[in-house]
């Protein structure tokens, strides 16, 4: 399976607290997460052969919205699929991120259904 993933990037200040749901993510790909936004920058600068960014809305440094953007904007790494996750159900704040070109946006707490959703759409790339 690490031919449909060679790295993935789970930005989210509670990743310890996910880990227990995304462990069939976690089984079939590489994963590589990381404390913050500006760190998965970081990270995308020297590796941008990513296949996909998972990221919380809220973390310390910007928002997962601000990271969407920055990620949408780079000419090599606008390809990436980028799903946002959030505990607020805000719906005029999920329908920014789908619009500016997240490929989906989970709501926490994140259940089986979504992780498969995840795996399938991963494998199929």
């Amino acid at each position: 399976m690490k031919c449909f993933l060679e790295l993935c990037l789970h930005v989210t200040c509670l990743c310890f607290c996910l880990s227990y749901i995304f462990a069939p993510f976690f089984r079939l790909f590489s994963v590589t997460a990381v404390d913050s936004a500006q760190r998965a920058l970081d990270l995308l600068g020297l590796e941008p052969d990513v296949n996909m960014i998972i990221t919380d809305y809220w973390m310390p440094d910007m928002t997962g919205f601000d990271l969407l953007k920055r990620v949408k904007e780079s000419s090599a790494l606008k390809e990436i699929p980028v799903v946002i996750m959030s505990s607020e159900n805000v719906p005029s704040r999920i329908t920014r991120c789908l619009e500016e070109g997240a490929v989906d946006f989970l709501l926490k707490p994140v259940r089986p259904a979504d992780v498969s959703r995840l795996c399938t759409r991963m494998m199929m790339r």
